[in-house]
């Protein structure tokens, strides 16, 4: 008895801690979102109607819901793909025995150590329409610079400048992986007179399925909760006046989650849309860990 007694004393500061700051908290958010809540006033309870507004069942319906859900979709789509692909070629060329890697290593993980915000001002400043990157495409004979986040068809794509800017911590952990492949497999699989693809599709690719799916979860669960780069480049400091600007194309699900609770102080509301973000990424998680079974393969046990 008495070292039970211990043992949830040592754990009386994490267990307080949980219950203090997550369970509760979410408990809240869950009964809040069927009420009627802003921050000033009491809770009413008013049932299903956050939800049934947010779907438009019966009646009105949220006008900047399925534009947030599509961008966010759109972002997931596009950018969890890329960062995949750039962080595993990098990495592979990072691998190879050359004078100076430690250096080239350092220099691409150092980006992904910065500030979200601080790299969103960087690129607003950098593809703004007088910025550097624009002066240097304008500079090219027949070509003109997109407006980037000043044109709807280029804003979202200019975010992914962002996302490949930032893709070292992505760097190290292919890295790893790539450095964990025993060497053997690639020297069984040349005997057999295999070329550099077949040996990447055949060994590298599927030892790094692991890698591959852990950085396919996170890149999801980020996704959906994509709110840091989008707020800064929809905002006053590339130009545009906030709120997804320009069109709604940077009107992703997080902002407009944010604007119910924080600007128009619809907590209920936000609190309904948060729990519909979280279902949708436990089912995304469910999905991917079920089907992981059939390609994520581990060098020690067959697939997992």
């Amino acid at each position: 008895m008495r070292k039970h007694a211990f043992v949830a004393l040592l754990l009386s500061p994490w267990i307080i801690g949980f219950l203090a700051f997550q369970l509760v908290p979410m408990l809240l958010s869950l009964y809040y979102s069927f009420t009627h809540y802003d921050l000033i006033s009491s809770p009413k309870w008013i049932g299903f109607s956050n939800y049934k507004f947010m779907f438009g069942i019966g009646g009105a319906q949220d006008p900047y819901y399925w534009t947030g859900v599509k961008n966010t979709l759109w972002i997931i789509a596009f950018g969890v793909p890329l960062r995949i692909a750039t962080g595993m070629a990098t990495a592979m060329l990072l691998t190879r025995p050359r004078r100076g890697t430690n250096v080239y290593r350092t220099l691409f993980f150092m980006p992904s150590i910065a500030p979200r915000v601080g790299a969103a001002l960087v690129f607003v400043y950098l593809l703004n329409p007088i910025g550097p990157m624009s002066q240097l495409i304008d500079a090219v004979p027949g070509i003109n610079s997109p407006l980037w986040f000043g044109d709807p068809q280029w804003a979202k794509p200019a975010l992914l400048f962002i996302a490949v800017w930032g893709v070292g911590d992505a760097i190290v952990l292919y890295m790893a992986g790539l450095l964990n492949i025993p060497r053997q497999l690639y020297e069984a699989i040349a005997i057999e007179g295999a070329n550099a693809w077949q040996r990447f599709r055949h060994v590298t690719l599927p030892m790094l399925t692991p890698v591959i799916f852990f950085s396919l979860i996170i890149g999801v669960i980020d996704g959906f909760q994509y709110f840091d780069q989008a707020y800064i480049a929809s905002g006053p400091a590339s130009g545009n006046r906030g709120l997804g600007d320009p069109q709604n194309s940077l009107l992703f699900y997080g902002i407009w989650l944010y604007e119910q609770a924080f600007r128009y102080f619809h907590m209920g509301y936000a609190a309904a849309m948060a729990w519909v973000m979280f279902v949708a990424i436990m089912i995304c998680t469910a999905v991917l860990l079920l089907t992981s079974k059939r390609w994520v393969h581990y060098g020690g046990g067959g697939l997992s």
